[in-house]
């Protein structure tokens, strides 16, 4: 390189590009501060040795067009050496002694090259985002009209020519309803931008569909209202899944809820989360008494909801999460006794984790009262079956036994006219009649079970009849060691009953409780009145009741007597039946070994 002025050199020294000078042997003979800070300091060395570290010319170099046609070149390289993409401008430099150098001008245009290929990349995906899209893309014109849209959306309202499409009038031939479309304007207009916004458009063919737009507006450079920008997502589908849900959940809620039988569901801990009709009928609550404020443990109680969750997570009950059946008695708030059956599971979610639990309570009350009423009649039957045979038996025992007892009490009357009232077989024959009296009359009472006593009801008090008894009873009392304790109301009031079939009563309890109690004991008899109610009790301290007879006791032919005379099992079946024929009652209480008592209830008179 010739001379070149100072001021020159750093005016090239300024610039925010490289600049360098070769001459024509491709030797650097000047390099400016940019360039030297890009390539280092390589004045005197090889243009493309400085460049690319390469011994051959670069492939860019324009060295004949510029030193031989003495031309001007530009181009645009990318120097791998510093990842850069520079603009290129070689020009022929002539000097003063007349020789040639060229004068390259490197300019970077790295940035703004690769913005560029980056925006072609943007606008590529776009192009492909917007033509294959799942959803529909639309721009529109704020008077109504589709300017741009791509095929997703042309498919989705069922058209094949894009040119017809946006010449359709959206108000009118989209929307459902035109006035769906100006609400939607000046929703979007309003806001700037719709987001899932709900509506009804119809296809080409005339279906319906339910979409979802969301969507922005577009504005001109003045801020002036283009149009709308945005996406469609059909939801027909869905939404006719979601109507096929709700009307499955409508009929499963209107089965829950009419449902005659109490259904409950509760969290984990027992907070009720629902409560139908039937609940609300048997347990009287309403269900805005309960939901979410009451918990299962305040119905039933604390004990009988563990007990139930333990039997839950117990699989003899039903298996995992279930219990198939509990019967289940309480007590409402006014006192009503409720009897039912209940039925429970646990909820699981996904990971076997516990949600909630759900039951049913079927109210059984009328059912098991029902069931009672049956079975009480089946024992009514059943005894009314053995009174029947009981009294053809006695009808036939009176039949073979009043002849010969009737023959024998005229035998004896005849042999007394004969005897003396001082002889002392006379006294003989007096007893032997009296023996023969008391066994007819014994008869008599047999016969009374088949065939009730016609005996004319009286007033009675019964103090007078418990005392009588006691005369005949108190020698046989003290030859079995048992000690009779008396506590008779003074005025025990009057009741209406027949005689004998009192005497005959207690004369069989008395006699039970002396076979109870062989080795002697104690008897206790009192009486009472209460709410115009007399009340005999029979208490003994003899072998007592086993308990699964207890029930049984009354009825006719039962006994736990062993001997074969004393075990016919009529005694306290006949005294039963005396007591409730009177309008009274007999309950018996026991304990097995220890000791028995009767309480025999009448209504006294006018009561």
């Amino acid at each position: 390189m010739t001379d070149h002025t100072p001021r020159l050199l750093d005016a090239l020294d300024a610039f925010e590009e490289g600049i360098y000078i070769i001459n024509d042997d491709y030797t650097v003979e000047y390099m400016n501060k940019f360039m030297k800070e890009l390539f280092g300091d390589g004045v005197g060395r090889k243009c493309h040795e400085v460049l690319t570290g390469s011994g051959k010319p670069c492939d860019w170099c324009k060295y004949d067009e510029v030193f031989i046609n003495n031309e001007t070149h530009h181009s645009e390289v990318y120097v791998e050496s510093v990842d850069k993409i520079f603009s290129l401008s070689e020009l022929p430099v002539t000097n003063q002694d007349g020789t040639k150098s060229k004068l390259s001008l490197y300019r970077d245009i790295t940035h703004n090259v690769r913005q560029e290929e980056k925006l072609k990349s943007s606008r590529a995906s776009y192009q492909r985002l917007f033509k294959h899209v799942g959803c529909g893309v639309f721009i529109s014109s704020k008077k109504g009209r589709f300017l741009d849209v791509n095929p997703t959306l042309l498919k989705m309202l069922g058209y094949q020519d894009k040119e017809e499409f946006l010449s359709l009038d959206l108000a009118k031939d989209i929307y459902l309803k035109p006035e769906d479309r100006r609400e939607y304007t000046e929703i979007i207009e309003k806001k700037g931008h719709v987001v899932d916004y709900e509506v009804k458009w119809r296809r080409r063919d005339g279906h319906i569909l339910h979409i979802l737009l969301t969507s922005n507006v577009r504005y001109d450079p003045k801020g002036d209202i283009l149009g709308y920008e945005g996406i469609v997502v059909d939801q027909t589908r869905r939404k006719r899944h979601e109507n096929e849900l709700k009307k499955a959940h409508d009929f499963l809620d209107q089965i829950i809820t009419s449902s005659p039988n109490a259904v409950m569901a509760m969290d984990m801990q027992g907070t009720i989360k629902l409560w139908n009709q039937g609940a609300e009928d048997i347990f009287g609550f309403d269900s805005s008494q309960v939901i979410g404020k009451m918990s299962i443990q305040q119905i039933f109680s604390s004990k009988v909801a563990k007990k139930i969750m333990e039997m839950m997570r117990d699989e003899k009950f039903g298996g995992r999460g279930k219990l198939n059946s509990y019967p289940l008695n309480f007590k409402k708030d006014n006192g009503e006794i409720v009897e039912g059956n209940l039925s429970t599971s646990i909820l699981y979610d996904g990971k076997g984790k516990e949600l909630a639990t759900v039951g049913l309570f079927v109210d059984l009350k009328e059912r098991l009262q029902t069931e009672r009423e049956l079975s009480a009649a089946r024992q009514h039957l059943l005894q009314s079956e053995k009174l029947a045979a009981m009294g053809r038996l006695t009808s036939q025992i009176a039949h073979e036994l009043n002849n010969p007892l009737f023959g024998i009490m005229n035998t004896l009357e005849l042999m007394k006219t004969e005897i003396s009232p001082e002889n002392k077989r006379r006294r003989l024959l007096d007893m032997s009649l009296s023996e023969i009296e008391r066994l007819a009359d014994m008869l008599k009472k047999m016969l009374s079970f088949s065939k009730p006593d016609q005996e004319e009801r009286q007033k009675i008090d019964i103090n007078v009849v418990i005392d009588e008894l006691m005369l005949l009873y108190e020698k046989r009392f003290r030859e079995n060691s048992i000690k009779v304790s008396l506590d008779l109301i003074e005025e025990p009031g009057v009741i209406i009953a027949s005689r004998d079939q009192l005497r005959q009563v207690f004369i069989n309890m008395f006699s039970n409780a002396m076979y109870a109690m062989p080795d002697g004991g104690s008897l206790e008899i009192a009486t009472s009145v209460i709410s115009g109610k007399l009340y005999i009790i029979i208490k003994d301290t003899g072998t007592g009741i086993k308990p699964e007879h207890i029930k049984k006791i009354f009825d006719s032919f039962f006994t736990t007597k062993t001997e074969s005379v004393q075990g016919v099992g009529l005694g306290l079946s006949v005294c039963y039946g005396f007591i409730r024929d009177h309008g009274g009652d007999i309950v018996v209480e026991s304990e097995f070994g220890q000791w028995s008592k009767f309480t025999i209830m009448l209504p006294l008179e006018g009561e």
